[in-house]
């Protein structure tokens, strides 16, 4: 469930004047340091305008924390990783942790005969339904075709919230690209 700021803004895009960017350094620095110079910062932004409404103090049901909306047993998975992250709560360490889960996410489709950009909505499908969910429903699409290489034709198979979710941030950045 999304917090109720992440709502308020409607499909407003990611750089719309709604939504701050007092972050948007950390989404650059990070996007840089874990995704290489020619990726768009803007579709980690996004991923916090839908997690969070970009909002470091939400707090979900189920425990996730800040703008990314992190576990904190999936964040201390990710230390063990990459022990400079240094704390859940604070929004430049919530967002490089949000990224690197990302970019380890992303390389968990490498799999995938497709571009960087579909790649990436695996990679953000498996961020909010979790990998082995996403995976299932891309094993249930490549059953029905053997070529199933974009998020679209796996979608139908994934929950509806993860559905929204990517779609959510598709949206954030249509006026983007």
């Amino acid at each position: 469930m999304l917090p109720a700021l992440a709502w308020a803004g409607g499909f407003k895009h990611v750089d719309h004047k709604h939504w701050t960017d007092k972050y948007d350094h950390y989404f650059r620095k990070n996007s840089k340091h874990y995704f290489g110079p020619l990726v768009n910062w803007r579709w980690f932004k996004a991923q916090g305008i839908a997690e969070s409404g970009l909002n470091p103090e939400a707090r979900s049901k189920v425990g996730a924390v800040g703008i990314m909306q992190i576990m904190p047993k999936t964040f201390d998975y990710i230390r063990k990783k990459n022990a400079s992250l240094e704390s859940l709560d604070d929004p430049k360490w919530n967002i490089a942790a949000g990224i690197y889960y990302d970019r380890y996410l992303y390389d968990k489709w490498t799999f995938l005969e497709t571009d960087n950009r579909e790649r990436l909505f695996f990679a953000l499908g498996s961020y909010n339904a979790g990998f082995r969910r996403v995976r299932k429903a891309y094993n249930r699409s490549a059953k029905k075709n053997e070529n199933v290489m974009t998020w679209e034709q796996v979608q139908a198979h994934v929950p509806g919230a993860t559905r929204h979710y990517v779609r959510r941030i598709r949206k954030l950045m249509s006026d983007i690209l």
